[in-house]
């Protein structure tokens, strides 16, 4: 591991300003991800500044009904926070399902929403990677590639992200708020994701030197009756291979408003904008919830090994919408 520095701060404008005088620095939060990463070799950051301590781990009502989730609140934390599960359960049914106990404890929001791909060609400095070192290929694509991307992907990356709380806050158009040396800003989480095109390496549309400060979630009443779902191929800790937040609110047999975002997809997380247009004010049923999955999936190009997923996102689809639709039957 390189040799680094590292430094504790207490408030935001000197965390920004540290990094801005030395932009190979990394913020560092829980250090679940990124510690790894230096283990690896994969970052080498000359100075490490743990935010750990900024004023940023509460959970907030906005004036407008909405939440407002500060950067530092912890895994564990948010999930077990009573609003959250009252006002948005597939937010807290998501982070429940990801990593270990231990690691929840640990990881922090704004770390889950820079994690990197857990792709191993990603991982392993012996093998080239354009999203590690732009221009040197993606050996996914004819190599190992059973959980990667049949969304969004290009010829230069077909990884996908490995964050299960950042597909339910995309499903509730969360906005995400950071703080640079220029002063603050935000960003749509939609828009948060860059589109992997010839840039993989271009990972987020964060201005350079930015510190998340925390993610807010407009009220939006569906999202009381909403659930994440997560297959993986071993029940203990183990990142998905397809992941649904679903939320739907169905009145006298019609879909009157969904929500759905997909996981372990794509290179971000996946909000299926074209299955909630098919959905919207037409019959809650499996024959209409089958045809607004295959809607979303026509755009799919799987590779020869992820081929199954498409097949998995349409019954996750289905089996999600249909169990909402019962119980709004009753």
């Amino acid at each position: 591991m390189r040799e680094f520095g590292y430094e504790r701060v207490l408030d935001v404008s000197g965390a920004v300003a540290l990094l801005g005088d030395d932009p190979e620095a990394r913020f560092l939060g829980g250090g679940t991800n990124l510690v790894d990463l230096m283990k690896a070799g994969v970052e080498r950051p000359t100075r490490l500044i743990d935010v750990r301590e900024l004023p940023l781990d509460r959970v907030e009502f906005t004036p407008d009904g909405g939440l407002r989730i500060g950067a530092t609140v912890t895994n564990s934390d948010l999930a077990a926070h009573p609003e959250v599960r009252r006002h948005y359960p597939a937010l807290a049914q998501a982070v429940l399902a990801g990593a270990s106990g231990q690691l929840r404890n640990m990881a922090t929001v704004g770390g889950n929403l820079l994690q990197r791909t857990r792709c191993a060609y990603f991982t392993d400095l012996t093998k080239p990677c354009n999203k590690r070192a732009p221009g040197s290929g993606c050996p996914a694509i004819e190599g190992e590639h059973h959980n990667h991307a049949i969304l969004g992907a290009s010829e230069h990356c077909v990884a996908t992200h490995p964050s299960d709380m950042a597909v339910a806050l995309t499903a509730f158009d969360a906005i995400v708020s950071y703080e640079t040396v220029d002063g603050p800003g935000e960003l749509a989480l939609t828009d948060f994701y860059l589109p992997v095109g010839d840039t993989p390496h271009r990972e987020t549309a964060l201005p350079p030197g930015a510190l998340i400060t925390g993610v807010t979630l407009p009220p939006a009443p569906v999202a009381a009756r909403s659930r994440y779902r997560k297959v993986r191929e071993r029940a203990s800790y183990a990142f998905a291979i397809g992941s649904i937040a679903a939320a739907l609110d169905v009145q006298d047999g019609v879909v009157r408003e969904v929500r759905l975002a997909f996981g372990a997809v794509a290179s971000r997380p996946w909000r299926a904008r074209e299955a909630e247009r098919v959905l919207t004010g037409g019959p809650a049923a499996a024959e209409a919830f089958a045809a607004a999955a295959d809607a979303e999936l026509a755009a799919a190009n799987p590779l020869p090994h992820n081929a199954y997923k498409v097949t998995l996102m349409r019954n996750l689809v289905v089996a999600e919408l249909t169990r909402h639709a019962e119980e709004a039957a009753r």
